[in-house]
């Protein structure tokens, strides 16, 4: 199955050992050290190395040698932003630029004062985007609908050395007492963010053709927007080179009750974000189902 399992690789010795040379040397000697755990990460990490290449070779087109070589540049990429979130949640946010693209959709979702839905994916570094928020002036609340499958050591160790964040968690629960925290949020003109690019086991999905194969999606984050009536834009916070980050914004044209056609447009979305910043897709896991398959065929 292609769904991913919850978890991130990583230990809390490796993180104290980035945030150290953060703090002595500055981001750029962190990209640095950052070489080493990406040449280890690319060859070592059979799994996630495969998936990744499967995403190069076979869905973006890439030769053979090309996609290696990105492999390679997409954990060094992806450590990147890690390093980045640290660093600006830890106090050195003005070491960084941003852009803006599409600020004048949340300004006036918020100010139809009816709260709003944002989708975003695991791509670029969406867990900045309240320090984006503050750069535009925009005050409001965020609320980050997420499981519980990633509270771990290394999470508690980053909330104990970083500013503590102003975004909220609403915690998926089987009762589905959830709803009532989004409609509550929602009733306070607050922003409620989900991911739409990960299902668990068990949970129910929805397919869709991303990048000419078809994949599952939670159905979670499209069921309950495309029901909510009220505005949904897709969000994305991109890496781009020297320090700089990009935000996108853009509304969703929601039919009430079609979550099939909000995950469509999502993915043309996503596919979009993809095609400019292809080493910033960040799932690396057997997201079409197709490498088992193979290996069983």
């Amino acid at each position: 199955m292609a769904q991913w399992e919850g978890k991130s690789k990583g230990t809390v010795l490796g993180y104290k050992i980035f945030v150290f040379f953060i703090k002595k040397a500055g981001v750029r000697t962190a990209y640095f050290i950052l070489f080493f755990v990406a040449t280890y990460y690319f060859l070592f990490l059979r799994r996630s190395n495969r998936a990744i290449f499967y995403y190069f070779r076979q869905r973006l087109g890439y030769s053979w040698f090309k996609a290696k070589i990105c492999v390679f540049k997409s954990y060094f990429t992806f450590g990147q932003t890690i390093i980045d979130k640290v660093s600006i949640s830890a106090g050195m946010r003005d070491s960084f630029t941003y852009e803006f693209d599409g600020v004048e959709t949340l300004k006036r979702l918020l100010a139809e004062k009816k709260g709003g839905v944002l989708i975003s994916a695991h791509m670029g570094n969406f867990e900045i985007a309240e320090h984006f928020f503050g750069e535009i002036d925009l005050d409001f609340q965020i609320n980050l609908v997420t499981t519980d499958l990633e509270h771990s050591a290394i999470k508690n160790y980053l909330e104990s050395i970083t500013q503590k964040s102003s975004i909220k968690f609403i915690i998926i629960k089987e009762d589905l007492s959830h709803i009532f925290d989004i409609n509550a949020a929602l009733a306070r003109n607050e922003l409620v963010c989900f991911t739409g690019d990960r299902y668990f086991e068990g949970v129910k999905s929805l397919s869709g053709n991303l990048l000419g194969e078809t994949a599952k999606f939670p159905a979670g984050p499209f069921l309950i927007a495309s029901r909510l009536k009220v505005p949904v834009v897709f969000v994305y916070v991109m890496k781009e080179p020297k320090l700089h980050y990009h935000l996108y914004a853009r509304e969703a044209q929601v039919k009430h009750r079609d979550e099939q056609a909000l995950l469509g447009e999502y993915i043309g979305s996503v596919e979009q974000m993809v095609q400019k910043y292809p080493l910033q897709w960040f799932n690396y896991f057997d997201f079409w189902d197709r490498i088992e398959n193979q290996h069983r065929n």
